[in-house]
């Protein structure tokens, strides 16, 4: 998981793929690709043409099949074909917008060498050195592959504890930053998966974090992971009444400007 900074400045989140997907979803385009070029072949020999025609022939219709294909694939869908389809991913430029004609033909000239020609050597070498797993053509035309097929969101539903009630509502969280807020939500949601050592020293090093932002400070003896609990969920149920009445409140205004004579 990563960020990108669109060109109006506004930062995202995105899922770069792994290698694994890439390469299965390359393997399929190019068994296509490729298929359709030997068939292509076939039928070209058939017509029984001299040599120098049938050389010529045969390079015309790798440089149609294996560069100009892939890349007409691309651009015309906006970062997809069939192998990304089928694992979920597409090919965008680092700002995280489409990819246009000129970074899909880059990205296809550069697969004869790294793709065709090394079987795909050189690309699987220079994605494993990559934090977002670029093959030599994405560093070229700027572009990354996106993991747009993503398991179902499953909130996590926290629940300020007995103890912590009193103090919780009376607490000051209004200082808590909005990223610490989504890190205790993401942690909330990964707990089930993690070791007991690594959940003690997570819970307890976000709780630091989070005391500094929180007035005044949960009673003595308060286990790391009930404090965040507590913080969150509370965090939640106050956000949500807040936006209830901002609801409320519009929705009573619009209902007089209604019925207000507009004459």
């Amino acid at each position: 998981m990563g960020t990108v900074v669109t060109g109006e400045g506004v930062e995202l989140e995105v899922d770069a793929a792994t290698v694994l997907p890439r390469a299965v979803a390359c393997l399929l385009d190019y068994l296509i690709y490729i298929g359709t070029y030997v068939l292509c072949l076939v039928l070209a020999l058939a017509l029984q043409l001299d040599g120098s025609a049938t050389g010529a022939l045969t390079i015309a219709l790798g440089a149609l099949c294996l560069v100009l294909a892939p890349a007409l694939v691309e651009a015309l869908s906006r970062g997809r074909s069939l192998g990304r389809l089928a694992m979920g991913l597409r090919i965008v430029r680092d700002d995280g917008g489409s990819i246009r004609l000129r970074h899909a033909l880059i990205r296809s000239v550069t697969a004869l060498l790294e793709i065709i020609v090394t079987f795909g050597t050189l690309a699987i070498l220079a994605a494993l050195f990559n934090e977002r797993g670029k093959r030599l053509g994405d560093l070229l035309a700027g572009t990354y592959a996106l993991r747009e097929r993503r398991r179902a969101y499953v909130p996590a539903v926290l629940h300020v504890p007995g103890h912590l009630r009193a103090w919780a509502e009376l607490a000051d969280l209004g200082r808590v930053p909005d990223r610490l807020g989504a890190r205790i939500s993401r942690f909330s949601r990964l707990t089930a998966g993690m070791s007991p050592a690594a959940r003690t020293t997570m819970a307890s090093a976000l709780a630091t974090e989070v005391h500094v932002h929180v007035a005044p400070s949960p009673p003595a003896g308060t286990s790391a992971e009930d404090f965040l609990a507590a913080v969150i969920a509370e965090r939640r149920s106050r956000d949500f009444a807040r936006l209830s009445a901002q609801h409320e409140r519009a929705a009573a205004i619009g209902q007089r400007l209604h019925r207000l004579p507009h004459s």
